[in-house]
């Protein structure tokens, strides 16, 4: 099978969408149940597909901070994003995004509500000054993914009952930091993982807004299990990834309340930071 590309893969098509006619701003798009995890849309692909759109109404191309609020649940299906030009200027604009679904008696419900800050990446100066540096993850060959057991396949199904999403993720996590799915957590609240889309396309800005939610919740490495649903998620994007593997580390300082954050850090072959993440999310 050909590999994927940035364009032409199963991740652009599913995050496609299309503009009304007469409708400035106004967006469809079509939500596939290949992305859910107990039937709930996953949050990261919301927001590229959101992004999306919101690249088509910005005049700089490159998501550079974006914030998403979950208001309600979504589900596979039709989709409209609605969308608002806040802030153009000359390196950098702004614009917010709402993403909407109609319920069963024909209202729309809002689902997402995004703000985002544009500029172009490939603009920006290369001098890096950082005491950031690349977590121990073993090679990809020494990780666990769905192959390598029944406890690693629950545990790539994100303790679910789904396999929709993991169906188009290629995810090897750290053993270290996989005994949860053994009924061994570490207690610590980390994951580490190396990340790529299962049809082999490589990772572009867009892409890396899927990857910082596609992890396994932390709270599981703490012993907890059950859906962990995203109150809030922002992202930074720090630069293009480079073609290749990603390798990914999330994980929670706090729990407290019913709730956690969940910090995220995303690496590229190259040894780049290209992305940062917080998430609050709530631990039932």
């Amino acid at each position: 099978m050909a590999q994927a590309t940035i364009g032409n893969s199963e991740f652009d098509r599913d995050t496609a969408v299309t503009a009304r006619p007469g409708d400035q701003g106004v967006f469809d798009a079509h939500l596939s149940a290949g992305w859910t995890i107990l039937r709930a849309v996953n949050g990261g692909y919301l927001l590229a597909t959101a992004a999306r759109a919101l690249g088509q109404i910005l005049p700089h191309p490159d998501p550079f901070t974006i914030t998403a609020h979950y208001l309600t649940p979504s589900g596979p299906g039709p989709a409209v994003v609605r969308t608002d030009v806040v802030r153009a200027g000359r390196t950098m604009s702004t614009g917010q995004a709402r993403l909407l679904q109609t319920d069963g008696a024909g209202q729309e419900v809002e689902r997402l509500r995004v703000t985002a800050t544009h500029g172009d990446l490939a603009a920006l100066p290369d001098d890096v000054r950082t005491s950031a540096k690349p977590f121990a993850i073993p090679p990809y060959e020494r990780c666990v993914g769905r192959a390598d057991g029944p406890g690693v396949a629950d545990a790539a199904a994100f303790s679910s009952g789904s396999t929709e999403i993991t169906d188009r993720l290629d995810i090897r996590l750290d053993p270290r930091t996989a005994g949860w799915a053994l009924g061994e957590p570490s207690g610590r609240g980390e994951i580490r993982a190396w990340f790529g889309l299962a049809d082999g396309r490589d990772a572009d800005p867009l892409s890396l807004l899927l990857a910082v939610d596609a992890l396994p919740p932390t709270a599981f490495d703490l012993g907890l299990g059950g859906w962990v649903p995203t109150v809030e998620l922002t992202v930074h994007i720090r630069c293009r990834p480079a073609p290749g593997l990603l390798r990914i580390a999330t994980r929670t300082r706090n729990l407290a309340g019913g709730f956690l954050e969940e910090d995220g850090e995303v690496w590229d072959s190259e040894d780049r930071l290209v992305a940062q993440s917080r998430q609050l999310a709530r631990v039932r």
